[in-house]
């Protein structure tokens, strides 16, 4: 990855980090679950309103990390008006763009959007725990309803 694109991603983790969007307890959810990293200590909770398959709505709160909560930022903002066939493919690319091995096959997506700067995470393992707990827990919040 070049430096550019590099400053480019980490600003953008900055970002969402210092202004993190959808933040704080969605008061009218129909579906919740709690997420936690034993190995960091990241814990996030997801409220997510559903209406039709359609996420209506989607905000989170955490005790976490930097990177964990950019990318629940990044997540509650790629989510919000989609349907949970839409909502599975973006999650799948998160973890796609968190865990390929071939960088260069997954840049230039124009679909990405925002999402492209969680290529940054995948330099540091460790931290891809972080980043991929808001997402398990998004998945982990449909299967429980209110």
């Amino acid at each position: 990855m070049n430096d550019s694109l590099h400053d480019l991603y980490q600003d953008i983790i900055l970002d969402h980090n210092k202004r993190p969007r959808h933040y704080g307890a969605l008061t009218e959810h129909t579906h919740v679950a709690e997420g936690y990293n034993p190995l960091c200590g990241d814990k996030i909770t997801v409220y997510v309103r559903l209406e039709e398959d359609t996420v209506r709505a989607i905000q989170f709160e955490s005790a976490s990390c930097a990177i964990c909560k950019a990318s629940a930022s990044l997540m509650m903002e790629s989510l919000t008006g989609q349907t949970l066939g839409t909502a599975d493919q973006l999650n799948a690319r998160a973890v796609q763009l968190l865990s390929a091995d071939d960088e260069a096959g997954i840049v230039g997506s124009s679909t990405d959007g925002e999402l492209v700067a969680l290529l940054g995470v995948r330099k540091f393992p460790a931290r891809v725990k972080c980043a991929t707990l808001p997402w398990h827990t998004f998945q982990s919040a449909l299967k429980q309803t209110v």
